[in-house]
């Protein structure tokens, strides 16, 4: 088990199917979740992007709020499970987004983003991304696009504003796949 984390994707909407092959494609099992009882063994959570208030209303009504909130593992949010993951919602990572405010579906881009300890830049997809508003004084900002924060984690969550299983590039999943696994070895 150790050498295979168990990796559950929110499967409500959004990227399930991109995330679930960029995690296997680094060795973990991924499964879909739909309701609160498929996160019982998993060693991870992953909530793609998608439509923020769509996943919220789906997730209060399969009882998936308050189970997503009491997980206790690792949780890797990216775009509009940045803003799910966010203080005014479901509260599990201290930082306040605005939604969509690098602009509309027809504003989307990708960039080149500095990444901390890391000199090779990493390629960024902004759909209708949020942006990081404010940060408490926990959050580790992983990488910056402008001098803005749009990765980031506090303990056991990683939330980035953009849509890293759009790309080839598979460090920010491995980045999540490896904190997966130091709180597998430390439950152990």
């Amino acid at each position: 088990m150790a050498d295979r984390p168990r990796i559950g994707v929110l499967a409500l909407q959004g990227n399930v199917r991109e995330h679930a092959a960029m995690l296997r494609r680094l060795g973990a099992d991924a499964v879909e979740v739909r309701k609160p009882e498929q996160l019982e063994g998993l060693d991870g959570l992953v909530i793609p992007g998608g439509e923020s208030t769509t996943f919220m209303r789906l997730m209060r009504l399969y009882g998936l709020e308050d189970a997503v909130r009491e997980f206790g593992r690792p949780v890797f949010g990216t775009c509009a499970g940045m803003i799910v993951l966010d203080r005014s919602h479901l509260g599990l990572v201290d930082i306040d987004v605005d939604r969509n405010a690098y602009g509309r579906q027809v504003a989307s881009f990708e960039a080149d983003l500095e990444v901390a300890g890391d000199p090779r830049p990493l390629r960024g997809v902004f759909i209708r991304a949020p942006r990081v508003r404010d940060t408490g004084p926990e959050v580790e900002v992983l990488a910056e696009l402008g001098g803005e924060p749009v990765l980031v984690r506090e303990g056991r969550v990683i939330v980035a504003s953009f849509h890293p299983e759009l790309t080839d590039d598979t460090r920010i999943h491995e980045t999540f796949l490896d904190l997966v696994r130091e709180e597998m070895h430390v439950g152990a």
